[in-house]
């Protein structure tokens, strides 16, 4: 403290001693992760951080800028929220394997397990299903825990193995277990029935009017599953429904879910991935109805990236997934809060 009674900042030797050791235990899972894309032949690559489209996805917020062109015009861009647009057309390029650090941008975002700046793991593999990329996920995780020599994860009471053999559940079983719903009843062709899931939550979450499908699936899965998964072991849930399909491709043979999975420990979200859509018609579709549904909510809509859907349509089939790193170092380390792993905590903070 200091002499008016306010906190020292960050920096001073004290405090920054107090979070070395985790700010360490950051450079070892780095040099061991990077080792192990190097074994498995992945090139890493550095995309840009400003973009013409931050993402697409209802929920999620950009901070923007203006750049000054040399003629005195302007032009709005964005700090990314993912490299995922920049990836992919390193795939149309002809990259079978790659990786990147990312330093990504969010809005509206901050707490125990949230930053406004932080870095996404995320890597791709070409002419690859997602089952292999959910186990490079897994591998990655212990790959992690090993670097910092940790036995096992910790958090609010909550402890998880990432050596152990993880859990594999499908979101439909989940929501079955856990919440006593039967999810997959309240989809037909690919779209959500509101009504359908609405009577089947009501006695599990509060319901507003203007509450869509997804609004409903969120409040399930936020109040009811997520809790439960990650306890013991690492969950692999996967088999998202179709209406939450995002940028995955969905399942052959049962289009009511897509080729989507996250993975949890101690009730944490540390990874989201995807068998990756290449129809670009069809991501340009689901593009469009969340920038709409943004429009409704919060009044603004980000652009669609036209050069990222032609990319679509030229990729190959592939597998990503984006792996929160500072959430994967807090658990890694032992470190009580994610603003505990990074080097410099966000501007304006001490």
């Amino acid at each position: 403290m200091t002499e008016h009674g306010q906190s020292s900042p960050w920096w001073t030797p004290s405090r920054f001693g107090d979070r070395r050791q985790f700010l360490l235990a950051r450079t070892a899972i780095t040099k061991a992760l990077r080792a192990w894309f190097e074994e498995q032949g992945f090139a890493e690559v550095e995309t840009g951080v400003l973009q013409v489209s931050p993402g697409n996805e209802t929920h999620l917020h950009a901070p923007r800028t203006e750049l000054l062109r040399a003629d005195g015009s302007t032009a709005t861009r964005y700090l990314r929220t993912s490299p995922e647009f920049a990836c992919k057309k390193l795939l149309a390029a002809g990259e079978p394997r790659i990786y990147e650090f990312a330093r990504v941008f969010r809005d509206r975002e901050r707490g125990d397990l949230h930053l406004p700046e932080f870095t996404m793991l995320e890597w791709y593999r070409a002419n690859e299903g997602y089952d292999a990329i959910m186990a490079d996920t897994v591998v990655a995780i212990a790959h992690a825990a090993q670097a910092t020599g940790i036995g096992r994860f910790s958090f609010r009471g909550k402890v998880a193995d990432p050596f152990a053999e993880p859990e594999l559940l499908t979101v439909a079983t989940a929501f079955e277990r856990f919440a006593g719903i039967d999810l997959l009843a309240t989809i037909a062709a690919n779209e959500g029935d509101r009504a359908a899931l609405a009577a089947a939550a009501k006695q599990r979450v509060r319901i507003a009017d203007d509450d869509t499908w997804s609004d409903i699936f969120s409040k399930v899965l936020v109040e009811h599953v997520e809790p439960h998964l990650g306890q013991g072991r690492l969950t692999v849930l996967f088999e998202y429904p179709s209406p939450e399909a995002a940028l995955a491709r969905t399942k052959a043979g049962d289009p009511r879910v897509a080729e989507r999975f996250e993975i949890y420990a101690c009730g944490v979200e540390l990874a989201n991935g995807f068998g990756e859509l290449t129809d670009a018609a069809e991501q340009r579709h689901r593009f469009t109805a969340a920038m709409d549904e943004k429009a409704r909510r919060y009044g603004e809509r980000y652009p669609l990236d036209e050069d990222f859907l032609a990319a679509v349509g030229q990729m190959p089939e592939a597998s990503g997934v984006a792996l929160g790193f500072d959430r994967l170092v807090m658990l890694a380390s032992g470190a009580p809060r994610i603003d505990q792993v990074v080097w410099t905590p966000p501007a304006g903070e001490t």
